[in-house]
């Protein structure tokens, strides 16, 4: 199966994670396959900018749980797997010298919140919902969002709905500065192309330089901070929380950490 799709029009090139009856949630397949996506797109002259989305009504909901649970008896280490997988995706949408928009049409938690934040411009859904989602089973943020979310939103904002595990609505993520633009779901591919289109008519080694220029200002140790939160992942998934948050994930019942 084919987990990315790829469209190129006038040098944007439209990347699409494509698992919609599991609503869009990475597997190890599906990340390589971006990975892969994205060093094409970075060697290659006739892309100039990427828009990022989802299939059918999602965005991206994080990490697949089955996944995960697939290969519990095989002590697998969450540490090794984010150094393998999210770490280095996180990295290269930060470093690719060129304008990488995220098309958010549906809801994101997790990992693919962490996607969507290491973009540089957000357009978003009037409908979407951004939900941190690690501690609901008993896990850590990672994916670079204990770094990106504060730093868009502020610490106190990112704590409270990282504690509460509830979802920050639309505008609300507008009013904060998470997104950049809200418009009908309908319109988020479009607007999204549509703005990727005409940054690709401009000076793209500028932009990528001014991208570095950022990252050394505001995220000078992104690469530090995915690290460790492999670290305090690897001890949080050998807890009892853990075991826990996915049982009652799984059962879709409220967790009883008590």
């Amino acid at each position: 199966m084919e987990y990315i799709g790829s469209a190129l029009q006038a040098h944007t090139l439209t990347l699409t994670l494509n698992r919609p009856d599991k609503a869009n949630a990475f597997n190890r397949d599906m990340i390589l396959e971006l990975q892969t996506a994205l060093d094409e797109a970075a060697q290659d002259e006739g892309v100039r900018c990427v828009v990022l989305t989802g299939a059918g009504a999602n965005f991206c909901s994080g990490q697949d749980i089955s996944e995960m649970l697939a290969v519990q008896d095989q002590d697998v280490s969450y540490h090794e797997h984010l150094r393998e997988t999210y770490n280095p995706l996180i990295l290269q949408l930060r470093q690719i010298e060129k304008p990488v928009i995220a098309a958010i049409n549906g809801p994101v938690a997790g990992a693919g919140l962490g996607v969507a934040l290491a973009c540089d411009l957000r357009i978003a859904a009037e409908s979407a919902q951004f939900t941190v989602g690690f501690t609901g089973i008993g896990l850590v943020p990672d994916s670079g969002v204990s770094l990106l979310l504060p730093v868009l939103i502020g610490l106190g904002r990112a704590t409270e709905f990282t504690f509460s595990n509830l979802p920050i609505s639309a505008q609300e993520a507008l009013d904060w500065g998470l997104v950049n633009r809200l418009v009908p779901a309908e319109s988020v591919v479009a607007t999204a192309t549509q703005i990727g289109m005409m940054l690709a008519l401009g000076p793209v080694g500028a932009f990528g330089a001014t991208k570095k220029a950022f990252n050394r200002a505001m995220l000078p140790n992104l690469e530090d901070v995915l690290e460790y939160e492999g670290e305090l992942q690897e001890i949080a998934g050998k807890q009892d929380e853990h075991r826990i948050g996915v049982e009652a994930f799984l059962a879709k019942e409220m967790p009883n950490f008590l």
